[in-house]
């Protein structure tokens, strides 16, 4: 698949470290999938979308900065969306998110709260500055907050705001994969989706980079079943960006 041209037509800082870049071109957007967005010169990275014209994005390496530099009227390539999205299940979902995994989950809560389906989520970060589209999820439902200094909320870990989950007819998890993990351990697997992020280098399951044991995150995922992951090297291992084998 070619890249398609997208100019960047809005900027909007939604922490000090997270940004949303609006484009002129819009995609079928089903939550959880992701895009490839080419820095000419630079890099090709995947990206969550967080609107049907919009990328959030963490300044965390040299891609992720590169994009940071660019401004309104500038472009980058972009090519899908990829992969699967979550299955939304009707009756009282949770979100568990963590720092910038509020990416795909923003346009979960706003489709599932349109539906009529009961939202609640559980926000997570290290800061109260650093809490993405609060906004968005408090539109869809109720919000409860972790933040790791106590500036907001509990002063803990998002995972601590986990009570009862047998009450929710599914979990829908994104964030850091130490976080992520950490819910699966606290959850049925069976009635939990979780979004992975992984280096992602050919978008198309051909090049091997985002594997998870027999999995490509790619292809098979972003979004994975909780009884799927579990059987897996999910929260152990994961493969660097020369796809060496390392631990999480």
């Amino acid at each position: 698949m070619r890249p398609v041209n997208a100019v960047i037509t809005k900027i909007v800082d939604e922490t000090p470290t997270i940004r949303t870049f609006f484009f002129d071109t819009s995609f079928e957007l089903v939550p959880g999938q992701f895009v490839m967005v080419w820095i000419r010169g630079v890099d090709e990275i995947p990206m969550a979308l967080s609107y049907e014209n919009a990328i959030t994005v963490q300044k965390v390496g040299h891609a992720t900065s590169a994009l940071f530099e660019l401004e309104v009227c500038d472009s980058v390539g972009i090519r899908g969306p990829f992969g699967n999205g979550f299955d939304i299940k009707k009756g009282h979902i949770l979100l568990v998110s963590g720092g910038v995994g509020a990416a795909p989950l923003a346009p979960l809560a706003e489709k599932a709260g349109a539906s009529g389906i009961k939202v609640t989520t559980l926000l997570g970060a290290k800061t109260k500055d650093e809490l993405p589209f609060r906004e968005r999820f408090e539109a869809a439902g109720d919000v409860k907050v972790a933040t790791d200094d106590g500036s907001e909320g509990i002063h803990g870990f998002v995972t601590q705001l986990i009570d009862e989950p047998d009450r929710y007819s599914q979990i829908y998890c994104c964030g850091p994969e130490i976080m992520m993990k950490k819910v699966l351990d606290k959850v049925a697997p069976s009635k939990a989706q979780f979004s992975l992020h992984r280096y992602i280098k050919c978008g198309i399951g051909i090049c091997g980079a985002c594997c998870i044991d027999g999995l490509r995150v790619c292809r098979d995922g972003p979004v994975f079943p909780g009884g799927v992951l579990k059987k897996s090297e999910f929260g152990v291992y994961r493969r660097n960006e020369c796809g060496e084998r390392v631990k999480v």
